[in-house]
């Protein structure tokens, strides 16, 4: 612990006193770290949290109290109010401050005994002598002049005043979380064509057709007329041979 200093002050009058404290903290510039995290609730298993991370890590956070609060569109959630696929972001806020914590020990008594340049006994108000280190180039005020620890006599009543300073850092994290619930998919829709069971279109729907025309099948009449001329021709040769064979008779 650093000795900033010692003063003593010379006084003519009998004060005696205990030793008074004063403390004093003076803060420097603070340096403030955010960090975020984001991840996909997997499970909730009572207090305990599992979460896959953005880099596809499973973290398990255990023992979450109910009073810890998570804002998810707006609303208020505990631990339990989390469901499978809502994601979450947790932002940590580092705040690490620079102090100087600074202590004033004033103390009055009465020159007992001093070894200069070391140290000096002084005789407190109930009569108990304490020793008091006396910091190297210690100056002392006497009577309006400056002395070393060399210029204090017995029976000298001084006002000693000691001040340390002490570096400390002070680290301070706020945590908060906050969350989405997930949109779910949107439902497929079925779009079916319907076919129709109708009867095809008429005939006298459809565009009309020019009509095929018919060609006379010259073939066909010709055979007709000759076997017809070779009937009759059969039937008179048939009379003619009967006639004949009649009259011979």
């Amino acid at each position: 612990m650093p000795v900033i200093g010692i003063v003593c002050i010379i006084s003519g009058a009998t004060l005696f006193a205990q030793v008074q404290t004063t403390q004093t903290t003076a803060a420097g510039t603070a340096k403030v770290e955010v960090n975020v995290e984001r991840g996909e609730v997997v499970t909730v298993e009572g207090n305990d949290l599992i979460v896959k991370m953005e880099d596809g890590t499973i973290r398990h956070f255990p023992n979450i109290p109910d009073r810890a609060k998570i804002t998810v569109d707006g609303k208020q959630l505990s631990i339990h109010d989390l469901k499978p696929g809502m994601k979450l972001e947790r932002t940590i806020t580092t705040t690490t401050t620079p102090m100087t914590v600074t202590t004033v020990q004033t103390v009055t008594g009465k020159v007992w005994q001093v070894t200069p340049p070391l140290s000096v006994i002084l005789t407190m108000e109930n009569n108990e002598n304490k020793v008091f280190k006396i910091p190297n180039g210690q100056k002392f005020e006497v009577d309006g002049q400056m002395v070393d620890a060399f210029g204090l006599k017995k029976g000298m009543r001084v006002t000693a005043t000691k001040i340390t300073e002490v570096p400390e850092t002070v680290v301070t994290q706020q945590k908060s979380v906050t969350g989405t619930i997930p949109i779910p998919p949107e439902t497929a829709i079925l779009i079916a064509e319907e076919i129709s069971t109708a009867a095809p279109p008429s005939a006298a729907a459809t565009p009309a057709q020019a009509p095929t025309p018919e060609v006379p099948n010259t073939g066909t009449n010709t055979w007709l007329i000759l076997v017809v001329i070779l009937v009759l021709l059969m039937s008179w040769w048939v009379a003619r041979y009967i006639r004949t064979k009649s009259r011979r008779a």
